[in-house]
């Protein structure tokens, strides 16, 4: 049972069914961990997921990229964190730095990544987090979905060409079909349409320089598919 109060609890159950993106740290392509179990069973409640894992860059869970970390011009709505307490304040720290009060996203310690240092900083901050609790369990506690599903998602990924000889190679996936392992090539930049089009990342501004005026970002980002970006960047 729930130890907050009643007008806590629907607070936290609008703000968690109003995001249709959850970025989750720690989910990699270990499937023994919550973090990767976590992907699929929000996925099922109709969330896009943005899994975040330093190693594992790249490849896929359960359709969506993983991302290597949190580009920056990105505005995260609900952060998890599925990290040991050490690695969590390192994020937290981050966010801190990043982000303003207004811009904050809500931080979910996962049991087992509390950490009193980030509770302190974000108690001062007087930002949104919650502790003690499962993510997953809680959904499923209080039968909560995304409101607005964007699924399935469209996601893009960028590598180094096979060829060494420093091209790259763009290519357009689903959240519905998308089975990768980690890239054999380096990994340049990887994100959905949104990530594309907020992102400060090099490569996404480049992507975006290229549109015409008569054309999506989405149709911009198919039209090159496939193809081998050689413009400097």
């Amino acid at each position: 049972m729930d130890s907050r109060d009643e007008g806590d609890i629907a607070q936290l159950k609008s703000v968690l069914s109003s995001v249709d993106v959850i970025h989750i740290y720690g989910a990699g392509l270990n499937t023994e961990r919550p973090a990767h179990s976590a992907v699929i069973e929000l996925k099922q409640r109709g969330w896009a997921i943005a899994p975040i894992h330093i190693k594992d860059g790249g490849a896929t869970i359960e359709g969506f990229p993983i991302r290597s970390e949190l580009d920056e011009g990105l505005l995260p709505k609900v952060v998890v964190l599925f990290l040991a307490p050490e690695r969590a304040r390192a994020v937290v720290r981050n966010l801190i730095i990043r982000f303003s009060k207004e811009d904050f996203p809500l931080v979910w310690f996962q049991l087992g990544a509390e950490d009193e240092q980030s509770r302190q900083a974000l108690d001062e901050m007087e930002v949104p987090y919650i502790e003690h609790d499962c993510l997953v369990r809680f959904t499923e506690r209080h039968s909560l979905k995304c409101k607005s599903s964007p699924l399935p998602q469209q996601w893009y990924l960028q590598t180094a060409s096979e060829d060494g000889d420093g091209c790259s190679v763009w290519s357009v996936h689903s959240s519905a079909s998308a089975s990768l392992p980690r890239p054999t090539q380096s990994l340049e930049w990887v994100g959905s349409l949104d990530d594309l089009a907020q992102s400060n990342h090099t490569i996404p501004r480049y992507i975006r320089s290229l549109k015409s005026n008569d054309e999506t970002l989405q149709a911009l980002a198919l039209r090159l598919s496939g193809q081998l970006l050689t413009e400097d960047r």
